[in-house]
């Protein structure tokens, strides 16, 4: 085989040609755009980098924001459930109150209720008691409404503190007598007697007639009073009655009341 050097030595000065031209036109340019790209390439993944981490910084930040407000929601239904039972007990609590006060009116208004009652069945029987006490006592004799209560009336004055009875009838004052009905002279005299002796002392009186006493005396004074009538005894077994006890039945001595 024979080699032809010239046309060797021409392919090779070609070869030479093609590639300083490929590198000066091709290679560098190209060269150039792909050190571009990467240039860009890089530039992209750290932007790409950036917008990833400020990405997880607000998903982070969005979490926490979510967690935020779920804690604050949670702490808001605690708080409006609290203030639900508290306003549901304060509503129990007065509903109990006004339930208390209204039973405890009920019960006022009960007793009040029964004590009219009471009150009204004892002026009944008070008025009842008085109207036949009235009654009877037309049947006996006049001067039985008067005699038989000058000795308890001057028991009752006798009853009286030294004090008080020392200065009754004093200066020639008169002692205040009410009877039941008009006094006799006799009777008056009697009257007289009595207290007197009961005062260790003469004493004048000043008679009044009161109906209301149905029978007895009764001597009114400043300080004191003497009763000894049948208006007094059933006014005593009223008050008896009104407390709940049990009233004997009334004497002739007097009641004496400073």
């Amino acid at each position: 085989m024979q080699i032809d050097w010239w046309t060797l030595g021409l392919q090779t000065a070609n070869v030479l040609v093609l590639v300083w031209i490929l590198g000066r036109f091709l290679f560098r340019p190209v060269a150039g755009m792909i050190e571009q790209r990467r240039v860009l390439a890089s530039k992209a993944l750290d932007d790409a980098r950036v917008a990833q981490a400020a990405a997880e910084a607000a998903r982070a930040e969005a979490e926490r924001t979510t967690a935020d407000l779920a804690r604050s929601r949670a702490d808001a239904l605690k708080k409006a459930a609290q203030e639900a039972e508290a306003e549901k007990q304060g509503i129990i609590a007065a509903a109990r109150t006004e339930a208390e006060r209204v039973r405890e009116a009920a019960k006022a208004d009960i007793a009040r209720a029964r004590a009219d009652e009471a009150a009204a069945a004892r002026g009944r029987a008070s008025a009842l008691a008085l109207d036949i006490a009235d009654k009877l006592l037309s049947r006996l004799p006049e001067q039985a409404r008067i005699d038989g209560f000058i000795p308890g009336l001057a028991e009752g004055l006798a009853a009286l503190p030294d004090e008080i009875r020392a200065g009754l009838g004093a200066d020639g004052h008169p002692v205040r007598l009410k009877a039941a009905r008009a006094l006799s002279d006799a009777e008056v005299n009697a009257c007289r007697e009595q207290l007197s002796r009961a005062l260790g002392r003469p004493v004048e009186i000043a008679c009044e007639t009161d109906p209301a006493l149905i029978a007895g005396l009764e001597l009114d004074m400043p300080h004191a009073a003497v009763r000894n009538s049948l208006r007094a005894d059933l006014d005593r077994v009223a008050g008896a009655l009104a407390k709940g006890s049990k009233a004997g039945a009334p004497g002739s001595n007097g009641s004496a009341t400073p």
